[in-house]
């Protein structure tokens, strides 16, 4: 069973766009981390020596000053040299002396007062009261029991480092849009080949036989065209044979067809001599050979066609008037017309026959297979004509309604409809290749009013209202 996909599928260009995009992310954030780990570790070491070395030489002079027997410990502290912001402690014979009340005793981490008690140099870097500072001690060589501390903020380098982290943020981001701007270059030239294919295909898709691929330099894109090239010749090749063969036949039909027609015509001027049996067999006949003639007309009209020789008469007509006048002259002429008011002055560009033929077409349809039409609408939807023909058959099913419109397909219910062995399934075809001479669409649908039946829909652009100030409409029915 095949798992519901719950992000649509991307395209291949936003595939490359996004891996460029991620690639570059990663690799900047890679940098990026590094520089600041090693800046910080540098940094850090070059303020913990530069303190440590100052406090070392601190302690000696206090030391010495201590072996002199001054006799204030807490001016021996005042007398160093000390960083801007540094806070130094003495610790004298059990007893501190903070040059800053602030910063006395509890001011330095316990473990660091461990150490140095045990006779050894220290130096660590801890938080106190919402800042970062380095402390270092050192364990003065004195007769007494003795020890010098000096504290030194950081949060100046803390600082520091926190807008480098920014900068490098900012620029792993500037990198990242970098990188997918390249990968959307790239995957734009890299596709451009197949955009051609792409676009060629599509051609030959809408009838253009002749459409070829330009040969590619590319020696891993040169097979694809030239098997998109050999591939569509072929195609184009087997159109013909089947264009020709189809116009052939069609052609070499229409000469025993009119010897029969005559002969018809004949025998129907003695109609009234014959009995009833021969009347029945002649109405049979009259019947197979309008069907007969109106394949071969069908066939005629599919082989211009394929070969590509078929275009349009164009000229401005009214779209309401046709309609009314291609049902009155269809199989049918009483079905009821439903036609948008606003569309008695609007004329639409169109072949005059041809769009009559696709009504009739549409029409004999609902005839044949839908128990016949029930309306006719005539809609105007944004700048484009709808014609609707509705019927009250079975309807058509999903899987169908995109094959009822292929050359000799009448649905896989065709069987189980009223009349479906009078058609051939041509008419639809014919439908749909008028149409979309005309650049429109056609499609079939259930009846917007819940009935059971079908709904062929046409739908045709290039509206425009008619001129009836100066009484030029062009060629109109």
């Amino acid at each position: 069973m095949r798992r519901p996909r719950f992000l649509p599928r991307l395209g291949l260009r936003a595939r490359i766009t996004i891996a460029f995009a991620v690639g570059a992310f990663f690799l900047s954030a890679l940098l990026a981390a590094g520089t600041w780990g090693f800046t910080r570790q540098n940094q850090l070491e070059q303020r913990s020596d530069a303190a440590t070395g100052l406090t070392v030489a601190n302690a000696a002079q206090i030391a010495q000053g201590i072996t002199s027997d001054v006799p204030k410990p807490k001016d021996l502290v005042a007398g160093v040299p000390r960083p801007t912001g540094a806070h130094t402690i003495l610790f004298y014979k059990g007893e501190w002396y903070p040059l800053d009340p602030s910063f006395g005793e509890d001011a330095l981490p316990g473990k660091l007062k461990d150490v140095v008690e045990r006779g050894d140099d220290a130096r660590m870097r801890y938080s106190y009261r919402g800042h970062v500072y380095l402390a270092v001690g050192v364990k003065l060589d004195t007769s007494v029991e003795a020890a010098y501390f000096e504290i030194v903020s950081l949060d100046e380098l803390e600082q520091t480092l926190e807008t480098l982290a920014y900068s490098l943020i900012a620029s792993a981001l500037v990198t990242t849009l970098c990188g997918a701007g390249l990968g959307w270059w790239a995957a734009r030239r890299v596709l451009r080949p197949l955009s051609g294919v792409s676009s060629a295909a599509k051609d030959l898709a809408d009838g253009q036989l002749s459409t070829r691929v330009e040969a590619s330099a590319d020696p891993d894109l040169a097979p694809l065209a030239t098997s998109f090239n050999e591939m569509a010749s072929s195609l184009e090749q087997r159109i013909e044979r089947d264009a020709r063969f189809a116009s052939n036949v069609s052609h070499e039909l229409r000469s025993p067809l009119t010897t029969l027609s005559a002969s018809i015509t004949v025998l129907e001027n003695h109609r009234e001599d014959m009995p009833e049996r021969a009347r029945a067999a002649l109405d049979l006949m009259v019947a197979d050979v309008n069907r007969f003639r109106q394949l071969i007309e069908d066939l005629l009209e599919i082989s211009r066609f394929d070969a590509g020789v078929m275009h349009l008469d164009l000229n401005d007509v009214r779209i309401a008037e046709l309609v009314m006048q291609a049902v009155s002259v269809s199989s049918d002429a009483d079905i009821p017309l439903d036609i948008d008011h606003k569309l008695a002055g609007v004329v639409v560009e169109a072949d005059k026959r041809r769009l009559m033929r696709v009504i009739a077409n549409l029409v004999d349809n609902a005839a044949k297979y839908g128990g016949g039409a029930t309306r006719v609408e005539l809609r105007q939807v944004d700048d484009q004509v709808q014609v609707a023909v509705e019927d009250d058959g079975p309807g058509i099913p999903e899987e169908d309604r995109d094959r009822i419109f292929d050359r000799f397909s009448r649905g896989l219910t065709a069987a189980d409809r009223r009349t479906a062995g009078e058609g051939v399934g041509l008419g639809l075809s014919l439908v749909r290749e008028h149409v979309r001479l005309h650049g429109g669409q056609v499609w079939v649908e259930d009846r917007p009013d819940g009935e059971e039946g079908a709904r062929f829909v046409v739908l045709l652009p290039a509206v425009k209202p008619s001129d009836e100030g100066d009484g030029t409409n062009g060629d109109t029915p």
